[in-house]
């Protein structure tokens, strides 16, 4: 039999590992002849576009180089199947496909949304096709496992570039305020880890804001004159999914209301509104930072414990379509945090699959500008070790298709 697999919702530092994962444990499973990679997601089922891994990923060296290579390799897609009960024109497509290629097993890398697919098509093709998911989000706001695949590269990304913006906004002798922009829809962890700065004696970022939270104008113009009154260099960490309410300011400013297909609004701005805002209200030097999609994709300094589980996952995602089991998510459940020991276990994919979870209230302190201490023993393994990247020229290399070399 053969088997395939798709990457699909935001790119990662780390979505590519879980693909090694797969590829690798398909490779050494003698029951299994060839593995395929759909092209974009399940868009490349629907369309018949798919590629023998075996014949890209052909040396030890290949695979390690994909491992520490950012963003999808095989492309990505933000597609929602219809209901096969009242639409299977494409779930017809998608069994021609499997038919045509020999597929039993489709490992689907994803998200929230992507986990809604594994759903409908577990229940579609029922025993016929095992169909397990594979967690991915720097989100990290997938329900039931302990974190996400990605979540912890971005973290030490973000938290590294906060403390950098903090070198740099400390050399003058002006008060200023510096507004990070961070990802983070309806939840806000990665917004929050950057609290694992003060586990290292830092004290910026100095005020933190989450979605969890309720965001008021005025309270924030007061949290600002406060830290500017200890501060010189005030650092501030926002979520760019925080609400504000009508009232305070114009939403349109900051936020066009477009939705993508799932009915998530596209974010973005609300660090440069808060900027304007601090300008009028403040009168000090103030500039706004959207660390945008770098916080995604930036390798160079992921997380080896990111990168190593990622992988781990994807392996083990193989071994429990093999074992009979479909419609099943891998998860981590996390055993203890020091020592850091996780376990790789199943979850049915309804459980995640068009939920979200958020970042814990108890975790955040009552004036809803930061995060309490009781945090970092959650974030700070999960930033753990380097990976050594591949350089040439002084340039990291990463690994790229054939038709993109």
């Amino acid at each position: 039999m053969n088997i395939a697999v798709a990457q699909s919702g935001g790119p990662t530092c780390a979505i590519n590992a879980s693909l090694v994962g797969v590829f690798k444990q398909g490779f050494k499973t003698k029951s299994i002849d060839a593995i395929f990679g759909s092209i974009n997601g399940i868009e490349g089922i629907i369309n018949d576009e798919l590629i023998d891994l075996k014949g890209i990923i052909k040396t030890n060296e290949d695979m390690e180089l994909l491992r520490q290579t950012p963003s999808t390799m095989l492309g990505s897609c933000r597609y929602k199947l219809p209901d096969y009960k009242t639409d299977n024109k494409i779930y017809e497509k998608i069994r021609a496909c499997f038919e045509k290629h020999r597929i039993k097993v489709f490992i689907y890398i994803g998200g929230n949304d992507s986990m809604d697919t594994v759903v409908k098509l577990s229940e579609y093709f029922k025993d016929e096709v095992k169909v397990i998911g594979i967690p991915k989000t720097i989100d990290n706001d997938l329900p039931v496992t302990d974190h996400t695949p990605g979540f912890g590269s971005a973290a030490k990304y973000v938290a590294t570039s906060v403390q950098e913006i903090t070198r740099d906004s400390s050399v003058y002798s002006v008060d200023s305020v510096t507004i990070i922009e961070i990802m983070g829809r309806h939840a806000g962890w990665l917004t929050a880890s950057t609290c694992v700065l003060k586990a290292n004696g830092e004290d910026a970022p100095h005020l933190i804001y989450l979605p969890e939270s309720d965001f008021c104008i005025k309270q924030f113009v007061e949290d600002v004159r406060r830290e500017q009154a200890k501060h010189k260099a005030v650092v501030i960490a926002v979520s760019e999914g925080i609400e504000i309410n009508s009232e305070d300011t114009a939403l349109e400013d900051f936020q066009s209301g477009a939705k993508d297909v799932f009915g998530h609004k596209y974010l973005s701005g609300i660090g440069r509104c808060l900027e304007k805002i601090v300008a009028k209200e403040i009168g000090c030097k103030v500039r706004s930072i959207e660390l945008n999609v770098m916080q995604r994709c930036s390798s160079h300094i992921c997380s080896k414990t990111d990168i190593d589980e990622a992988e781990e996952i994807g392996s083990a995602g193989v071994i429990t379509a093999l074992k009979g089991e479909t419609g099943k998510m891998m998860c981590f459940k996390r055993v203890i945090s020091s020592p850091y020991a996780v376990n790789i276990e199943t979850v049915d994919a309804k459980e995640v699959a068009n939920h979200e979870k958020l970042f814990p209230k108890e975790w955040i302190n009552a004036k809803g500008n930061n995060v309490k201490t009781a945090a970092h023993k959650y974030f700070l393994p999960l930033i753990q070790g380097e990976v050594k990247i591949k350089m040439n020229k002084g340039m990291p290399v990463h690994f790229k298709r054939m038709t993109d070399r």
